[in-house]
């Protein structure tokens, strides 16, 4: 038993050991191919190099009349050719077989290393190869290349000039120095083909170049010049004749226009339009375009500011003469309340707040009036723009409002006192007159008693009245005072009126409803019984029960009894 399972162990092991040994066999024959795989595609790269287009490229140069540059350049190429050939590339091949060497052996490692150092060098001689090449074709290819881009060439020359003919006029007296410049590049064109003719293939590239360049710059000659010129000639020095006129015509009028230094700006234009014009006469275009357009706009805006100034010296007067109105009209009344302060706190109660204010306000005034005169001293040098001084009056202005509404809330509380006095006054009469009417319809009823209570509303009015008499004969007034005697008085007036005609409308409809029901006494002892009892309450002065009694005795017999009475007699 024990020898069978020794045995299946020993075969499991076995087929362990055969099965890994397999797989590893499996990973390295990859790991060869792959490495098989690069090594045969540098070695298809090395072939490439060794068929390198260079040996037909330079065999072109053998066809060509050498001279003696290029005949040195066609010996330094010969030159460099055989090195890659006899040199460079039989390294590469001694490279590729040390790797395949390496690689039967499997030493893998070595394998990489040698790879690597393979394809850096296979780069290098690629591309040195390359280099070569494209030297080579500067040489065999220049005579196509080169007149390609001189026909092309040519077709802008034409261009350009017949543009210039038709314009000739508008280029004024720097046309002869184009004219010139035409001519110049002419010659250019015939060097060329001298040139192409003696072969000097080494030239050509140089003289094209140089077409293309001025080319480019007669360019923007054509384009830019007659701009230059009329900008120059004609715009501008009527711009700098406006300028100089409307400057002239404002300063006569005392218009402070030192801070825009416009007679320095006219002197640095001119010089730099005459700088400018010299420039175009040897067809320097440098940025004379963009300066030109830059003094346009600078002398536009220069009239704009002009004319911002006549409309900032029309607001200017405008926002001086509101300035000092307002200030006047806060001055002298300032001037009228301080001639008036101590009657005003004598027949007041005026604050010491407020009295305090008033000649902070006037302090703060004449502070104000100080910065005016500065800003007046100002005006007069010349130094700043009526737009900023327009700015500065209005804020003065903003300043001296602040100002103005603070006086208006002080006059407020003053002629608020006033008026609430008058007011008093007016109702002291008033409520004279109702207590007065109150007691004369008293005495027009003839009541057979009158209540005690009544008398004590009379005189509390009286006294209420007597208050507010000897309040308005203070010196100062209180005014808050004053008011809640005025308050407390018209109310208990009010009060004797009211009482006064619930009185009279209770006395008058009780005696009414008794005597009307005067009628049903001999036939309804009910209704006798509660109008002797209404009878004694009237005498008794009990007026409003007095008619509660006589009308809920009467509705028993009369239903509605109390609005038919008012029908009948109405209500005093």
């Amino acid at each position: 038993m024990t020898v069978q399972v020794l045995m299946i162990v020993g075969l499991a092991f076995l087929a362990s050991v055969v099965a890994i040994v397999g797989i590893l066999n499996i990973i390295q024959s990859k790991k060869i191919k792959k490495y098989r795989k690069r090594l045969d595609e540098l070695e298809i790269e090395k072939n490439i190099l060794d068929s390198s287009p260079v040996i037909p490229e330079l065999s072109k140069v053998e066809n060509i009349s050498r001279n003696e540059k290029l005949e040195a350049m066609y010996d330094n190429w010969s030159k460099r050719l055989n090195e890659i050939r006899t040199e460079q590339v039989p390294k590469i091949t001694d490279m590729l077989l040390e790797a395949d060497h390496s690689l039967s052996k499997m030493d893998y490692k070595s394998t990489l290393y040698k790879m690597a150092k393979l394809e850096m060098e296979i780069y290098k001689v690629r591309t040195n190869s390359e280099f070569l090449l494209n030297e080579i074709k500067e040489i065999t290819g220049s005579e196509e290349r080169n007149r390609g881009q001189i026909t092309s060439l040519k077709a802008i020359y034409r261009e350009l000039y017949d543009k210039f003919k038709n314009s000739k006029a508008e280029y004024q007296d720097v046309a002869d120095v184009i004219e010139l410049q035409f001519q110049s590049i002419a010659k250019r064109f015939e060097q060329f083909e001298v040139t192409m003719e003696n072969n000097e293939y080494t030239e050509i590239a140089p003289i094209v170049k140089n077409i293309d360049n001025v080319l480019k710059h007669m360019h923007n000659v054509i384009e830019d010049m007659p701009n230059i010129l009329l900008l120059a000639n004609q715009v501008l020095p009527k711009l700098i004749r406006e300028t100089e006129e409307e400057y002239q015509v404002l300063t006569e009028k005392n218009y402070p226009l030192d801070y825009l230094n416009v007679e320095y700006n006219i002197n640095e234009a001119k010089q730099k339009i005459n700088d400018i014009l010299e420039r175009s006469r040897k067809l320097n275009l440098t940025d004379s375009l963009l300066e030109l357009k830059v003094l346009v706009d600078y002398f536009e805006g220069l009239l704009t500011d002009f004319d911002k100034e006549k409309v900032g010296k029309r607001r200017y007067e405008e926002s001086n003469k509101i300035f000092k109105q307002k200030y006047e009209k806060i001055s002298n009344l300032l001037r009228h309340i301080y001639k008036q302060i101590d009657e005003i706190r004598r027949l007041y109660n005026l604050s010491e707040h407020d009295v305090c204010e008033l000649y902070d306000v006037g302090d703060e005034l004449e502070q104000l009036y100080n910065d005016y005169k500065i800003l007046m001293d100002h005006t007069s040098n010349n130094t700043f723009a009526y737009s900023k001084l327009t700015k500065e009056v209005d804020q003065l202005t903003i300043r001296l409002s602040k100002l103005d509404e603070r006086v208006d809330v002080i006059l407020d509380s003053i002629g608020s006192m006033k008026e609430d006095e008058g007011r008093a006054r007016q109702q002291l009469k008033e409520v004279k007159a109702i207590l007065k009417e109150s007691r004369t319809k008293i005495r027009e009823y003839n009541f057979p008693v009158i209540p005690q209570s009544y008398y004590i509303q009379i005189k509390d009015a009286r006294v209420a009245i007597k208050e507010i008499i000897k309040e308005l004969n203070k010196k100062p007034i209180t005014i808050d005072v004053l008011n809640t005697r005025v308050d407390t008085a018209r109310d208990l007036v009010l009060k004797v009126y009211n009482t006064t005609r619930e009185m009279l409308k209770n006395a008058m409809f009780a005696e009414i409803a008794i005597v009307y029901g005067n009628r049903y006494r001999a036939t309804v002892d009910e209704v006798d019984k509660y109008l002797s009892y209404a009878e004694k309450l009237f005498l008794e002065g009990e007026y409003q029960k007095s008619l509660e009694v006589s009308i809920n005795s009467l509705n028993r017999i009369e239903n509605g009894i109390y609005d038919k009475l008012l029908s009948l007699y109405g209500e005093n």
